[in-house]
């Protein structure tokens, strides 16, 4: 079904004048940053930590607290941990799940991202995923650095916006 505006009708012609629009605020400046890094597929899990803590430290993040775990599987809890220690304004996610030969990269992938959303929504603490999810290395390779440089201004953006709706 399409709808089309009778001569009479008047379309919006743009954004509405008078809301108040909360800008982004990359602003890092004082921020406690917690970040878990899944050490299974080691070597993309570095190339995002290198992207996200060099960007952290662009937008002026000075406080970078670091865990590993053994696998994407044991992200969420980890992250759980660090969010309810109340040390942390922002978490980050950090690995690496390569498609194999069977039904366990679904359940890997999944399983973390849904680990992840919950605990994000059940302690109110903003947490940048990214667990790379790929068909193989060199997917990963290619996107390593990006993402983590983008997990770094999520944590920041969403900590500050965060703050700023409260």
């Amino acid at each position: 079904m399409s709808f089309t505006p009778t001569a009479n009708a008047t379309a919006p012609t743009g954004r509405c004048d008078e809301l108040r629009e909360i800008e982004p605020n990359l602003t890092g400046a004082g921020l406690r940053i917690g970040i878990v890094m899944a050490r299974f597929n080691k070597d993309v899990g570095e190339g995002l930590l290198s992207g996200c803590c060099h960007e952290l430290r662009r937008l002026g993040v000075t406080d970078i607290t670091l865990a590993s775990v053994p696998g994407a599987l044991e992200i969420p809890l980890s992250l759980q941990a660090m969010a309810q220690s109340g040390k942390f304004d922002a978490l980050v996610a950090l690995g690496c799940v390569i498609r194999g030969e069977t039904y366990h990269f679904e359940i890997v992938s999944n399983e973390s991202a849904r680990g992840i959303t919950d605990v994000q929504l059940n302690t109110g603490i903003s947490i940048a995923n990214a667990v790379l999810t790929v068909d193989n290395d060199a997917q990963a390779e290619v996107r390593m650095i990006q993402k983590g440089t983008e997990a770094a201004q999520c944590a920041v953006e969403m900590c500050n916006l965060l703050k700023a709706l409260k």
